[in-house]
């Protein structure tokens, strides 16, 4: 099965030969990838090199012309260090276009804190008018795809990672899907860890929704799952904890509820090892969960 970059190049090369409106924009990152499709749309296929300020602000500049641009490169190098560009050469300017990026929270230990990215979703949720995409798997990572492109003149953030879930799930719009109900409980599971929170929970009677469209924030999924009575939530992040803390409460306000927010920590692990072995560290793994959802839900789980 190809990864979620993989679908990434052969999805967008094919919309470009498709929709002369489409820009590509580059800073080296999957430049491989995309050479056919450059030498097809040389135009249309822009890499600005290792300048990422530069990438956003090219992407900026198609969109004030009417083009579609995708922007793409590393997480940490799309959201962080250009963020004044984001925030001026998009939303200042009332421009859309679409952010597509790799590498997530910690998808490439390796490279060390400078390539990752645990607080991109937190960061762009600082903006108006950002929907951001979190899919769990391939296939889903296309659907989002399209549907960011076809988003009319919209911003849209596409977040890709090497982690995924075994199968994707039907696509039905952007609102939380419900996998499971039960009664002791809610637990959101967005994007790749949704098979991590399946396992965690498999003999707990609580209700698991699954997310792959974190903004807008589909409250009104969220209220149905924990009907009128006292609500307990759990969300589960692949990136900053606490990051959906903030809309969950704002969704449950006038309920009386608990909500608590796992994620990426924010204390830095300076040991690199695999993706694996993070995901354990910050408790995000089957086990590390099952432990922290059982005891802030109690016996009722």
């Amino acid at each position: 099965m190809d990864t979620m970059r993989e679908r990434f190049i052969a999805v967008t090369s094919r919309l470009l030969d498709e929709d002369p409106r489409l820009a590509l924009v580059l800073a080296e990152i999957t430049m491989d990838g995309f050479r056919p499709a450059r030498e097809r749309h040389p135009d249309r296929v822009v890499n600005v090199g290792i300048r990422e300020q530069l990438l956003v602000g090219v992407g900026g500049g198609l969109a004030l012309t009417g083009m579609r641009p995708i922007m793409h490169t590393f997480a940490s190098f799309l959201v962080e260090r250009p963020f004044e560009q984001v925030k001026l050469d998009f939303g200042h300017q009332g421009t859309g276009g679409v952010l597509v990026s790799a590498s997530a929270s910690y998808d490439w230990p390796a490279g060390g804190f400078t390539h990752m990215s645990p607080g991109d979703v937190a960061l762009l949720d600082t903006l108006d008018g950002w929907t951001i995409h979190v899919p769990g798997h391939p296939d889903e990572a296309e659907e989002l795809l399209r549907h960011a492109y076809a988003a009319g003149d919209e911003r849209v953030y596409v977040r890709l990672s090497a982690q995924e879930n075994s199968r994707s799930r039907p696509f039905s719009g952007l609102g939380f899907r419900t996998v499971r109900e039960g009664r002791g409980g809610v637990v959101l599971a967005v994007g790749p860890l949704l098979d991590d929170v399946l396992a965690a929970t498999r003999d707990m009677d609580v209700s698991v929704l699954y997310a792959t469209t974190v903004r807008p924030f589909d409250s009104a999924a969220l209220r149905a799952a924990v009907g009128s009575g006292p609500a307990d939530v759990v969300l589960v992040e692949p990136y900053l904890a606490g990051t959906s803390t903030a809309a969950a409460n704002d969704a449950l306000a006038d309920l009386p509820h608990r909500v608590l927010g796992l994620g990426v920590s924010r204390a830095e692990l300076r040991r690199y090892g695999t993706i694996a072995e993070h995901t354990a560290a910050h408790g995000l793994d089957p086990a590390g969960l099952r432990q922290r959802i059982s005891a802030f839900l109690g016996p009722r789980a």
